[in-house]
């Protein structure tokens, strides 16, 4: 069953689509296993050094504010970046743009690396590697600590911009086809979270003890170069530039100096507009947003502190985030499988929204510190919440694609499918900026004044409120959103707004179809068009089954993996 499914899943591209989706997955795995050596060191680092800096100077633990500020500024550097997507990609092939993205990515992990080598930093000392002493790290180098906020927050702009790219990529490579985008994004993504898992893995079980978390990550420059010579050798993709009507009757250098930020702001601006304006998305901002910010408080505010102050040992939030990897994994290899069963996203977010629910067990858990087995317990506790999030966030990615697909010639200056996934992306940034440093802060309170570092102190109060209670919150309103779509009361709704996705495309549609792109009429039947084909409801690539003569090279094709129907 399962290779009859992968036959026929990848029978469904051309030669072409099959080249560029292959150098796409290469691509993403390298750039995923630096990615997450990095991640996962940089905040053990942090972690590790504020609790050092405390105790070498006797004073008040702010390691979590810190640790929150950190990761909350370089998510709110990340909007800049998936901000600068939308006009980006209409001036330049989106390969060209993904690469460089993801070598100045590389080139700012590397900065770090040689700030901490030139302050002193040693590798960590062989006799710590099998029992490390749990406030020593005199081998880091001597820098402020401080001074990690502003490197990583310059990474969060290249972050930001990889990270959207690679949700609006797809779209490029296969098309506005639904069935193909929900199976190319569930086979990025079963490829992604596979490198992702590993390098949460061998950052937590090889890289992190040989080498310390100061230089764990040195394998993140390669990969991400490495990653960028694969991407950079997708085809052009047709692309053709874009004219900026932005500022156009002023001097060139105007426009480079004002038009970016004029265009920044007319991407969040269009990319609100569509979705506050529109039953079609308004339901993705909780339904996407949130339930991102969920997944990403998950494993960047609770996975820390469940790993430093429970179990003691910052280095083994990385065991639990290759769990939610695993999760992630899974819930992404479900949706490939399962594309023609379940062909909405509802589901898999309702799915999503009821595993939040299982972190209530956090604030009664009692592990005993320094045993790595009670790591791996949290590792596979976090899996089903990480697996339906991943079943949500690729279906829904998928349906977000195909639908903008066939409206992107109402937006002049910016694509319409990247200026939605940047407002989206940008809402859940500005929400994890805010709320992260705020929780953090909580955090380090509650754990001083149950004691501190030195008497027992005890994190579990704040674990049931920023855990089980924010948890349940945001469950609550994922799950609601999933009954705004018309046609989303069914438990597995074969179509939202009568509107059959599962068609190619041969460009946007005209600008006058608006968003109303399949009314019903009073007699059942559809008078709006998916695209410009005429002579049917089904726009795409290919001329009507019902218009065409026998022997005509166009023929239409409903769905694609089924093979192409003449009449």
């Amino acid at each position: 069953m399962v290779l009859s499914v992968v036959r026929e899943s990848w029978a469904c591209f051309t030669a072409l689509e099959r080249r560029n989706i292959a150098l796409y997955v290469v691509g993403i795995m390298l750039y995923k296993f630096g990615l997450e050596a990095f991640n996962g060191s940089i905040v053990a680092l942090a972690t590790n050094r504020y609790d050092y800096d405390a105790f070498v100077s006797n004073s008040t633990s702010k390691t979590f504010e810190r640790v929150g500020l950190l990761t909350g500024l370089n998510q709110a550097f990340q909007c800049i970046g998936a901000i600068l997507i939308a006009p980006l990609v209409r001036r330049a092939p989106t390969k060209l743009v993904l690469a460089i993205s993801v070598l100045a990515f590389g080139f700012f992990t590397a900065v770090l690396l040689m700030v901490d080598a030139i302050t002193g930093g040693k590798f960590v000392p062989k006799n710590f590697r099998n029992s490390h002493p749990r406030n020593d790290f005199s081998y880091y180098g001597k820098y402020n600590t401080d001074g990690l906020i502003p490197i990583y927050s310059v990474t969060g702009v290249a972050y930001g911009m990889v990270e959207l790219i690679r949700r609006v990529i797809p779209r490029d490579i296969v098309g506005g086809n639904v069935q193909k985008l929900r199976r190319l994004d569930a086979l990025v993504h079963i490829f992604y979270e596979i490198s992702g898992t590993g390098g949460a893995f061998c950052t937590a079980l090889v890289l992190i003890p040989k080498l310390g978390n100061n230089y764990s990550f040195i394998i993140t420059p390669v990969f991400m170069t490495m990653a960028a010579g694969t991407w950079y050798c997708i085809t052009d993709l047709d692309f053709t530039p874009q004219i900026q009507d932005v500022l156009s009757e002023h001097p060139a250098y105007v426009k480079a100096t004002l038009g970016s930020f004029l265009l920044f702001f007319e991407s969040f601006w269009t990319g609100g507009k569509l979705i506050f304006t529109n039953r079609r998305f308004i339901w993705l901002l909780p339904g996407y947003a949130i339930a991102l910010y969920g997944h990403r408080y998950l494993e960047n505010g609770i996975a820390p502190a469940i790993a430093r102050r429970y179990l003691g040992n910052s280095a083994w939030s990385q065991l639990i985030v290759g769990g939610s990897n695993l999760g992630e994994l899974l819930g992404a290899s479900f949706v490939f499988f399962f594309t023609n069963l379940i062909t909405t996203p509802i589901p898999w977010i309702r799915l999503d929204a009821m595993m939040l629910l299982i972190v209530w067990y956090l604030p009664f858990w009692y592990p005993p510190p320094g045993q790595v087995r009670y790591a791996w317990i949290a590792a596979i506790t976090f899996l089903p919440i990480s697996f339906g999030w991943a079943a949500g966030d690729v279906s829904l990615a998928a349906y977000i694609q195909a639908t903008l697909a066939r409206v992107e010639s109402r937006t002049k200056n910016v694509s319409a499918l990247g200026a939605v996934m940047a407002f989206l992306y940008t809402t859940y940034i500005v929400l994890y900026a805010i709320t992260s440093p705020a929780l953090g802060r909580y955090i380090d309170h509650v754990f001083n004044e149950s004691g501190g570092a030195e008497n027992g102190g005890d994190i579990r109060p704040a674990i049931m409120n920023i855990g089980a209670v924010q948890f349940t919150c945001l469950s609550i309103v994922i799950l609601a959103s999933t009954f705004v779509p018309q046609g989303a009361f069914a438990f597995n709704p074969q179509m939202l707004f009568d509107q059959q996705l599962d068609t190619e495309i041969l460009k946007a549609g005209k600008p006058d179809d608006g968003l109303n792109m399949s009314k019903p009429r009073d007699d059942g039947n559809h008078t709006g068009n998916y695209s410009i084909r005429s002579g049917g409801r089904y726009g795409g690539r290919y001329g009507s089954r019902h218009d065409c003569r026998r022997g005509s090279s166009l023929a239409y094709r409903h769905d694609t993996c089924q093979g192409t129907h003449l009449p």
